[in-house]
């Protein structure tokens, strides 16, 4: 018999005052009224008690050497899209929000160029740089060619900078944290959080040298050529793979088919129409010769799941997201203890990756492999790792799980599970590597890890990106607010800093000693 739930009085006893709440301790502050009578009129306390806040009004209170990102760079968003579908023959490719910063962005729709309103505004050019303006508010990416002739989500605001050769510092500064809090402290709305091109416009940025301007624009070019190479080399593996294995023709529609009861009576006895699809089973049919992954390589597994502790102080902490996107939105760290085995988590260089669980159509059984980028970090249980051994390389292991045509569908088809489908170790062991010799293997193989290489030093050169332009902002802050910068101090400043590296790299220029005393009276004869 069901008995309706009844309101109960707390005891008097057990209410707690605000001074024992145990949860959590709110942050309090106060500001001046005035500060509500202009500009936005902002109510929400997050606004004003944010790093974010602290670091405007910091750079603000200078008195020299800032100016607003609108005198430097303009953004602008275009109108929200209305998406006519239509078949990939007679459409321009769109990519959504999460597809933009994925290691390979790959259309899931295409639109009509003709029904899509300012269609020429969502296409974007090889660096052209790119602000989230919801959800993850001011992640920002700069364009390359896989971005181009494709549809932007209208959630992406565009900035292009005043004058060119202020380009990179424009993007430096967009991937700093300091610019990343202020942002923060722009948005507004609760559920998904939203800033506008006004917002951006009113950040204030310290001000840069041409010398220091064209140190960032050289590093921005260095990243876009990273990740062009990646793309480029990734293709070329997959172009060699697949003329080696040649193609791959199903007998039978994939709308409709019959598949003999003796294929369910074994194994996983998956019942899935999509598990027995003709053209999966044509594929795996051209295959002159095969081997399980399992053997050939040295474990299939993924780790188990743990208890996170996450603060300051720990141990770099990567999800499958993290490892499959480009410039995570946030670096996380989780603290561990010293017995609590958690090197399990770790990976190797050469290892491969594999996310285990996500849309089929998206990142689940996206693969990568490891370097040096990865090691000494904890990875998520979500991922599968894989460790090959001679006689199959890891870059050729990469190519024929992740083919788009003659390797993902035959490994995607072993995902179970309906919200959020699964990959598990097992079915990912019994894939079938095609073996194409030595020598067709190794071709490939180097094409792979060459570009994985590219793909990792393009993330180890945002981060330094950021790196470097967070320290300009915080040197710029550390200056005594009393001191008035003119640009003959830039450009002094800037001198010195070149001295300084020229001693570094060549200390045997220096003079000293007789030979300083020697030119000294020179000069002075």
């Amino acid at each position: 018999m069901a008995v309706p739930a009844r309101s109960v009085a707390v005891p008097a006893q057990a209410k707690l005052s605000p001074a024992e709440w145990p949860w959590h301790t709110a942050t309090v502050g106060s500001v001046r009224a005035s500060l509500l009578k202009k500009a936005q009129r902002r109510m929400e306390a997050e606004s004003y008690l944010t790093d974010g806040y602290g670091i405007r009004l910091a750079i603000e209170a200078k008195p020299v050497g800032w100016g607003y990102f609108s005198e430097i760079a303009s953004a602008s968003a275009p109108p929200r899209i209305k998406q006519i579908l239509v078949s990939p023959e007679h459409g321009v490719p769109y990519l959504n929000t999460s597809q933009v910063f994925d290691l390979r962005p790959t259309p899931r729709k295409w639109l009509a160029m003709e029904k899509t309103t300012k269609a020429e505004e969502r296409l974007v050019k090889q660096g052209t740089i790119l602000v989230m303006a919801s959800a993850t508010v001011g992640r920002a990416i700069v364009a390359t060619k896989v971005h181009e002739n494709t549809f932007i989500s209208h959630h992406f605001m565009r900035v292009a900078p005043h004058r060119q050769d202020m380009a990179g510092w424009v993007y430096a500064f967009l991937r700093s944290q300091q610019a990343l809090a202020m942002m923060r402290g722009s948005q507004y709305a609760s559920v998904i959080r939203h800033i506008e091109p006004h917002h951006l416009g009113n950040l204030p940025v310290p001000l840069v040298s041409k010398g220091v301007a064209a140190g960032f624009q050289r590093r921005v070019d260095a990243i876009v050529a990273c990740r062009n190479d990646a793309a480029r080399l990734r293709d070329e593996a997959e172009a060699a793979f697949a003329k080696a294995v040649g193609t791959a023709d199903a007998s039978e529609p994939e709308h409709g088919f019959t598949v003999n009861v003796s294929r369910v009576r074994s194994g996983r006895r998956r019942l899935e129409a999509a598990y027995h699809s003709p053209q999966v089973r044509a594929i795996v049919a051209s295959f002159k010769r095969w081997q399980p992954l399992g053997e050939i390589t040295d474990g299939v597994w993924w780790g188990k799941r743990f208890k996170r502790h996450y603060g300051e102080g720990g141990i770099p902490y990567l999800s499958a997201d993290d490892v499959f996107t480009t410039n995570p939105y946030s670096t996380t760290k989780i603290l561990v203890d010293s017995e609590d085995n958690h090197e399990d988590f770790f990976v190797e260089r050469g290892w491969l990756l594999m996310a285990c669980s996500g849309q089929t159509y998206g990142l689940n059984g996206a693969a990568t492999i490891a370097t040096e980028w990865h090691e000494n970090t904890f990875f998520s249980h979500d991922l599968i790792r894989i460790r090959p051994k001679e006689g199959a390389r890891a870059g050729y292991l990469l190519t024929a799980l992740t083919h788009p045509t003659l390797g993902r569908p035959v490994l995607i088809r072993e995902a179970y599970g309906m919200s959020i489908p699964h990959l598990d170790p097992d079915d990912v062991a019994s894939f079938p590597v095609v073996r194409l010799g030595k020598t067709t293997e190794d071709r490939i193989a180097d094409l792979a890890e060459r570009a994985c290489a590219e793909q990792a030093r393009a993330e180890v050169l945002e981060r330094e990106l950021a790196e470097a332009a967070g320290k300009v902002i915080s040197e710029f802050l550390m200056r005594p607010s009393l001191e008035v910068v003119t640009e003959e101090d830039v450009a002094d400043a800037e001198i010195a800093r070149e001295r300084l590296a020229e001693i570094q790299e060549h200390p045997e220029r220096v003079l000293r000693g007789p030979a300083l005393e020697a030119q000294l009276t020179e000069w002075e004869s």
